[in-house]
């Protein structure tokens, strides 16, 4: 928890410097509101090294980002969202709920009245609750064999493309990489454990920017 606390701060304190600083050359910052629905899995593979064949899990995504300018029609986007991810399992949906912290570089070009939008960039998150799940970073010998473990601490990268209306509303279809494996190390386990997982998903938003 401390890792996701200093990453927030970290991030929030360079916006507001970034911020601030073109503030005072006459570019304007700007805020916004967002959210939607996920399509989530969790990809990876098994103990016995075969892939996961796991299915489709809809969750949502919900936040605020910062749209800060660098150069004429590029900008970066540092943000705070709530995330649900996760995956369906034989026939059970494990739930897992993650505050995120993005940081996208945008792409911001005129097209008709509005502006398409290309970004991406980075992402740090930590979990924060589950269904049918537990965040741990070690399994225990004693631990309940019924709960899906996964390491608490996420990172990966994202891509959306998207449209802005000259009155600030926006919609973007969104994709996510895990980059981290996210499986526990599993002290139940005495043969090789060649199981791993990740993140991944796609999903759209719809936001105000203001």
């Amino acid at each position: 928890m401390k890792t996701i606390l200093f990453s927030l701060i970290l991030i929030f304190t360079l916006a507001g410097s970034m911020a601030f600083a073109q503030g005072t050359s006459g570019s304007k910052t700007s805020f916004a509101i967002l959210g939607g629905v996920n399509l989530q899995n969790l990809n990876g593979k098994d103990i016995s090294g075969s892939k996961l064949e796991n299915d489709l899990l809809i969750g949502y995504h919900a936040g605020f980002n910062v749209q800060i300018p660098i150069a004429p029609q590029f900008y970066i986007q540092p943000g705070l969202l709530l995330n649900t991810k996760g995956a369906k399992i034989d026939e059970t949906s494990y739930k897992l709920s993650y505050v995120e912290l993005p940081l996208n570089f945008v792409y911001k070009a005129p097209v008709g009245s509005g502006y398409f939008m290309l970004g991406f960039g980075p992402y740090v998150a930590y979990g924060v609750g589950g269904k049918e799940t537990e965040f741990k970073k070690t399994v225990e010998s004693g631990d309940s064999d019924a709960i899906k473990y996964i390491k608490p601490f996420d990172a990966g990268a994202n891509l959306f493309f998207g449209y802005e209306l000259p009155a600030g509303l926006f919609f973007q279809l969104n994709t996510q990489l895990g980059l981290l494996d996210i499986n526990p190390d599993d002290n139940r386990i005495s043969v090789d454990d060649n199981a791993s997982l990740r993140n991944t998903g796609y999903g759209v938003s719809l936001g105000y920017r203001f």
